[in-house]
């Protein structure tokens, strides 16, 4: 078996068949054995690859085999190269996809509420950092709301304040509901549920838009903007003539028109086809956050303060003013409860009633497309954090009872002291002077 080079024994003292990894130089192998030339035909660790060495070059079938060879190592390499490309190519196109995926769900519900919960509006002046804003720092802005953030720096805390106000508002109002506005650790704010088109997210976005009003028309009265300043408000034909009109009012009509221009300018971005859901949610929006400015706009009071000696009010002067911010709370909150269900009209252009038999809704009211998520249970794609471990009242007929707020699954029961103020005298001059009480009270809590 010495003269037969069919075999070569590798480094490592492992013989490979020739056969097996190199078909094309076969017959040369038989030719060449038969002839008793010798030539080895050795394998690299490519067993793709044929490496041909003739110790004989005269032998016609030698080179014919080399020259096989070589044509199959070249053809090996184009194969291996053309499936590496391909597969360089279609790993590059998956992870663009995935990319713009995550892109997409996140810019859903990246919002703008986030400057509500961000502590870099907490400084007036840390809005600029050098020379350069940091307006494109802050997370939640669309692009067009950067471009406001970068001209109207100054408003930025407002805005902020304005959200933070909305979700605290937001808060008290759910407190007792299933949903209870709860914030999460992210710049959606209030989580996936908001992707949803209901009455929640319905409530949120005019919430928040009456927020950037109050908060911008009272930035005005009190000179933090350098764009407007008092209200410059007609005078109500309803006033008492001997009153006097021009107090520093809140200036709701520059808050108005500024929120509605930030406001709905990220919904104005983008250009949808009809029929097309993002086409629905933009108009749903828009017409949501014009229910919340209305709710603060058109309920403007005149606030008047006498003036005289020992309070006689002898001289009256009146000036316009904010509702309180739990007052638009309560407005919204009825609007939520009376809600509107739309959906495209055929032509797919614009939203209408879902249910014909129902009033037509105004720019004041509320409306949504899809019913809300079950809130009973954890739903972390829905949002849904649950009512387990919730607060609830035993004997509560509303949706703070417990029968309610548990879903039907019954309540945990125990017992909790309670320490507190009592018994408060007041002493001249001039203190408060108390006791302290405890008392044992029953605490309910959804099992």
């Amino acid at each position: 078996m010495s003269g037969v080079s069919g075999w070569r024994r590798r480094s490592r003292g492992v013989q490979l068949p020739l056969a097996q990894h190199c078909p094309a130089v076969l017959d040369s192998q038989l030719s060449t054995h038969d002839a008793g030339v010798g030539s080895t035909v050795g394998i690299d660790r490519d067993t793709s690859r044929c490496d041909c060495s003739n110790s004989n070059n005269t032998n016609s079938s030698s080179s014919s085999s080399s020259r096989s060879c070589r044509r199959t190592n070249r053809t090996n390499r184009t194969n291996r190269t053309n499936r590496t490309s391909t597969s360089l190519l279609i790993w590059g196109l998956v992870l663009v996809l995935l990319f713009m995926l995550q892109a997409s769900a996140v810019g859903a519900i990246d919002m703008w509420w986030q400057l509500g919960m961000s502590d870099m509006l907490k400084n007036r002046q840390i809005y600029i950092l050098g020379a350069t804003p940091i307006c494109t720092q802050l997370k939640g802005l669309s692009a067009g709301q950067v471009r406001f953030c970068q001209k109207f720096h100054d408003h930025m805390p407002s805005i902020g304040r304005g959200a933070k106000m909305a979700i605290g508002e937001c808060q008290w109002q759910f407190k007792y509901m299933r949903w209870n506005c709860s914030t999460v650790a992210d710049s959606s704010v209030f989580g996936p549920v908001i992707s949803i088109s209901s009455r929640e997210a319905a409530f949120t976005h005019a919430i928040s838009a009456a927020g950037v009003v109050y908060a911008i028309s009272r930035a005005c009265r009190e000179g933090d903007l350098r764009s407007c300043h008092c209200s410059r408000a007609q005078r109500p034909r309803t006033l008492n003539d001997e009153w006097i009109w021009g107090g520093c009012g809140d200036n709701i009509e520059y808050g108005y028109r500024f929120a509605k221009a930030f406001v709905d300018v990220r919904e104005q971005e983008k250009t949808h086809p009809r029929h097309s859901p993002d086409l629905a949610r933009m108009i749903m929006n828009r017409h949501n956050n014009e229910a919340g400015r209305k709710a603060v706009y058109n309920y403007a009071k005149v606030a008047c303060k006498c003036h005289g000696v020992s309070g006689s009010c002898a001289l009256k002067t009146c000036w316009q003013q904010l509702p309180t911010f739990r007052e638009i709370g309560d407005r919204l909150r009825d609007r939520y409860n009376g809600a509107t269900e739309v959906r495209f009209n055929r032509r797919g252009t614009r939203l209408v009633r879902k249910v014909r038999k129902f009033n037509k809704p105004t720019k004041e009211d509320l409306i949504y497309m899809d019913a809300s998520p079950d809130y009973c249970v954890a739903n972390a794609t829905t949002g849904s954090l649950g009512t387990k471990g919730r607060l609830c009242f035993r004997n509560g007929k509303g949706m703070e009872g417990c029968d309610l707020m548990c879903c039907g699954r019954g309540y945990n029961t125990y017992k909790q002291k309670l320490v507190e103020r009592c018994h408060c005298k007041f002493f001249w001059c001039c203190y408060v002077q108390c006791k302290t009480c405890e008392r044992i009270i029953d605490v309910h809590t959804c099992k």
